[in-house]
């Protein structure tokens, strides 16, 4: 198995031919997905943390008092925890930026998905409520904030994510692990189709957000979000939690779908967070239901024609007796594992994975021949 190492010629969105150097090695496993909104990391620890819990209906109403009365949240890092229903939480919310959770839950229109919020005006991580508390939570919750000052991603990175950014968790439940890698493609097809919706519905310009694989959101050629999918096995059900972060109204650090809004049009209304929010969830549940009853296939013509790496041509620079041999593969789409599927000049078929050693997925790949 040969181990593939690429470097990018020339920017990324130009999907110029990129060059890869390669040495013999064991294949490592597929990394955890990360968005990192900031590059700077935070040593700032708070003491404790305030949550909001919001149910859609009576039932996730109930829930939300037992929660509360029961106090039954935690964090990993014994964070004390507050707990307050919607109807005791007005002080918590200091500005107009706050999250609007009326605006997102009159929103909701799913059946399981997003109907349980956990809100925050300041927190270390979404990640780590979901994920920590799964147990606790009804399937389909989502913990949202305003301020994440210790963001997780992949190598255990950490990040301070800014205001106007939509940064959220949520739970779901899967039994077949062969189709768990696939999930993060749902999501990140859900959030593209979600922006569009939004857009059409408000009569605003298109705003093409496009996926890099496996976990990124890129709108002309700027990294604007990315995906977080984690799981855990118990009672023979995988437990996922999905993070997902999104550059809706902080130029920072490259820019968002609000900037590029107003470039388009200078008169149009702004997206919002919590509108973006509801129309994630109302795809993601269609789509989800979709990929459970006939997979993945049923959803690639779409995800297709929202990534980045239609076509996209390779070199390859293997090293076999001292020289190096250059072959060009060009990416055709996805093996049923989740992985790359490209071919040769030879018109033979490869599947490339994450090495496990670089930052960006495309610097780093093994190819195995199928």
């Amino acid at each position: 198995m040969e181990a593939v190492r690429l470097t990018t010629l020339s920017n990324f969105h130009l999907l110029n031919i990129l060059v890869l150097r390669c040495c013999f090695t064991s294949l490592k496993p597929l990394r955890r997905l990360s968005f990192s909104v900031s590059a700077s990391a935070m040593e700032e620890s708070d003491a404790s943390c305030n949550l909001v819990l919001y149910g859609k209906s009576s039932v996730e109403t109930e829930i939300a008092k037992c929660l509360k009365n029961k106090n039954s949240l935690t964090l990993p890092d014994n964070t004390k925890v507050s707990l307050f229903l919607e109807s005791e939480a007005k002080h918590l919310v200091k500005d107009d930026g706050s999250f609007n959770l009326s605006l997102f839950m009159n929103s909701i229109l799913t059946h399981r998905f997003g109907r349980f919020l956990i809100w925050s005006p300041r927190l270390s991580s979404t990640h780590d409520v979901v994920s920590h508390n799964f147990s606790e939570l009804p399937v389909g919750s989502v913990c949202v904030t305003d301020i994440q000052f210790k963001g997780r991603g992949r190598t255990k990175n950490v990040w301070e994510s800014p205001k106007g950014c939509l940064m959220y968790s949520f739970t779901l439940e899967m039994e077949d692990g062969r189709v768990v890698p696939l999930i993060q493609y749902v999501v990140s097809l859900a959030v593209t189709e979600a922006v569009k919706d939004v857009c059409d519905k408000k009569g605003l310009p298109y705003i093409d957000v496009k996926i890099k694989w496996p976990n990124d959101l890129y709108l002309n050629g700027l990294k604007v979000g990315g995906i977080l999918c984690t799981s855990t096995y118990r009672s023979k059900k995988f437990h996922v939690s999905v993070g997902v972060g999104l550059n809706v109204d902080n130029e920072q650090p490259t820019t968002c779908l609000n900037a590029v809004l107003k470039g388009m049009s200078p008169e149009s209304t702004l997206l919002k967070r919590e509108e973006i929010l509801g129309a994630f969830f109302h795809k993601f549940e269609k789509f989800f239901d979709l990929f459970m009853d006939k997979g993945f296939k049923s959803l690639e013509e779409l995800y297709y024609r929202t990534w980045l790496h239609s076509e996209q041509r390779v070199i390859v620079e293997e090293k076999v007796e001292d020289q190096v041999v250059q072959n060009v593969v060009t990416i055709q789409g996805l093996t049923s594992s989740g992985y790359l599927l490209a071919i040769g000049d030879d018109n033979q078929m490869y599947e490339l994975h994450p090495d496990g050693n670089s930052f960006d997925f495309f610097k780093g790949l093994v190819r195995r021949k199928i």
